[in-house]
């Protein structure tokens, strides 16, 4: 019995992996932008009293899970 086995190579082509590379950077640059956005929603909700934050329903300790709650399992 016989084995034979063929060799070809992956041809990469400049403009796919210049897509692919401009395709992470975007990907990159809206995860930041979403994880900016985050932030500042925490800092104000922080930055509200106790009471405030009771008006809308929210204790101090739940602020991180409310604005995470979409896109993270806590």
């Amino acid at each position: 019995m016989a084995h034979s086995t063929v060799q070809t190579r992956t041809r990469i082509s400049l403009p796919g992996l210049i897509a692919s590379i401009g395709s992470s950077i975007y990907a990159a640059l809206i995860s930041l932008g979403e994880a900016r956005s985050r932030v500042r929603q925490i800092e104000f909700l922080q930055s509200l009293s106790d009471e405030e934050l009771e008006k809308r329903g929210l204790k101090r300790d739940q602020i991180v899970h409310r604005v995470f709650a979409d896109s993270i399992w806590l």
